[in-house]
């Protein structure tokens, strides 16, 4: 129906079927023929012949705001399929160290297939400035780091502060005061493995207090972290983000505050490709979902 009233209303527009069978690209006795179908399919005549003239009829005239309708109709449909497949994109590339994508990127990825479900993510793991290097090159759409990036061809948006909290088993250590620093000297610990940002920032912080903790394991997952706690019974340092309430509860564990702790302050940033603005580009959008995300939580 969509091609025959095309031709239809090409032939009304052009005023004769020579003209109209040139700008379709089709011979007059195959343009004749197709009008003579559809008027047969309807079971009306669309055109008075007047020798050589064509005129509508009044059900024609009908019959040609219809295929008015149908045009800009299509033109709108074009659109949008057009407006999807520059803004609708189903794939991101997100690049995210090995501790942030445990403690930030599932949240992450919540929210915006909360919204999206269609949307396939695919996570890059590496370091800091293996992550930099990857949204430089465009490798990457997107970069999730423990820090804040200065580089001239990329855009850094703090997202949110975190710093390091200790975590034991319940009942594992037993203080009559209030806990200090210095309670983690000789404290039997498992910690993340060397060479990260978390780890970096532990190790920074032993060597200011002076501190020499006992360590037991060196693991590259959290996870794997909170499960051994109870079993070997030692305590770790755990970024604040990664820690929720119900992970504790889970595995029989437990927060103690120490206030030197919370200098240990280090921003996750989004960072994207100075590229993303300047293409419109609908990664575009998701800066702007995932900005509003902890703003939001800024604001809770």
């Amino acid at each position: 129906m969509l091609e025959e009233m095309h031709m239809f209303s090409t032939i009304v527009e052009q005023s004769s079927l020579n003209r109209a069978s040139a700008k379709l690209n089709l011979s007059q006795p195959a343009l004749s023929r197709k009008i003579i179908k559809l008027e047969e399919e309807l079971g009306v005549e669309l055109f008075r012949r007047v020798g050589k003239r064509l005129e509508l009829t009044r059900i024609g005239q009908i019959t040609y705001e219809f295929a008015l309708e149908l045009r800009q109709l299509q033109l709108r449909y074009l659109q949008s399929v057009n407006e999807f497949k520059a803004a609708g994109r189903t794939q991101l590339t997100i690049g995210a160290s090995l501790t942030t994508l445990q403690t930030t990127l599932p949240d992450l990825i919540q929210v915006m297939t909360s919204s999206n479900p269609d949307l396939e993510i695919k996570a890059v793991t590496g370091k800091t400035h293996e992550i930099v290097s990857l949204v430089r090159e465009q490798k990457a759409d997107l970069g999730v780091v423990a820090s804040q990036i200065t580089d001239p061809n990329l855009q850094c948006i703090p997202l949110f502060d975190d710093h390091l909290e200790l975590v034991v088993p319940k009942n594992h250590l037993v203080l009559e005061r209030v806990p200090d620093i210095n309670d983690l000297d000789g404290l039997p610990m498992i910690l993340f493995s060397k060479n990260t940002w978390y780890r970096i920032l532990t190790d920074e912080l032993f060597h200011t207090y002076q501190l020499a903790p006992d360590v037991r394991m060196e693991i590259d997952s959290f996870e794997a972290i909170l499960r051994l706690l109870h079993t070997c019974r030692a305590a770790t340092l755990l970024p604040k983000s990664y820690l929720r309430q119900q992970l504790l509860e889970d595995n029989e564990l437990t927060v103690v505050p120490v206030r030197e702790l919370e200098q240990t302050k280090r921003t996750t940033s989004l960072i994207y490709n100075n590229r993303v603005d300047s293409q419109g580009s609908s990664v575009r959008l998701w800066l702007d979902e995932i900005a509003a995300l902890y703003a939001r939580k800024k604001g809770q």
